[in-house]
């Protein structure tokens, strides 16, 4: 027989993107990030390293809040509030890590895509619907080197946008030369 302990823990990995220990790192950078007493309103429940895998499996596979509150045991007005409690801080400790696309490295040269990051069909903002992706979501556009090493995220645009606009919007071309994908010398586009 298989040890219980070992088949119910979830593989985080696959569901969040992060390993344990990336995730071991982030509950860590919470804790020492000085939060206010406020912000420490995960739910007990779940506690802290619950609470985070399943607001990073809500972000990233978009997972209605209903199965993942039977996936851990738990009702869904504690995985809103995990979600609702978690996101701010996730923002939080890792702001300072996030590049911009002036930092962008000037003797590398880049690809740069735009795509759509699915969401909740909302009807009451028409602007989130793609045309294209025929759903809802936020264009962002990701830069990367030839290796494939991600080098810069853009802040989203409402998905009903044409990636021209959102690369325009980007600031990435300020700061890139489209043809040669390598940085120009005026750097003053920030995101």
């Amino acid at each position: 027989m298989s040890n219980p302990t070992l088949r119910n823990e979830p593989h985080v990995y696959h569901i969040t993107g992060l390993s344990r220990d990336e995730i071991v790192e982030l509950c860590a950078m919470i804790h020492s990030a000085g939060t206010e007493p406020e912000d420490s309103k995960w739910p007990p429940s779940l506690g802290l390293f619950n609470s985070i895998v399943v607001t990073l499996t809500y972000l990233r596979r978009n997972r209605v809040q209903e199965e993942l509150a039977e996936t851990y045991g738990t009702s869904q007005p504690t995985v809103s509030r995990a979600i609702s409690a978690i996101t701010p801080l996730i923002k939080k400790v890792l702001a300072p890590y996030v590049a911009t696309a002036d930092e962008l490295d000037e003797r590398c040269q880049y690809l740069l895509d735009g795509t759509l990051l699915p969401c909740w069909s909302w009807a009451a903002h028409p602007e989130l619907y793609s045309g294209k992706h025929k759903t809802t979501g936020m264009n962002v556009q990701v830069a990367c080197t030839l290796a494939g090493k991600l080098a810069w995220i853009s802040d989203p645009i409402e998905g009903s946008r044409h990636d021209n606009h959102c690369l325009t919007e980007s600031g990435a071309l300020v700061t890139l030369d489209p043809l040669t994908g390598s940085p120009t010398k005026d750097t003053s586009a920030t995101r």
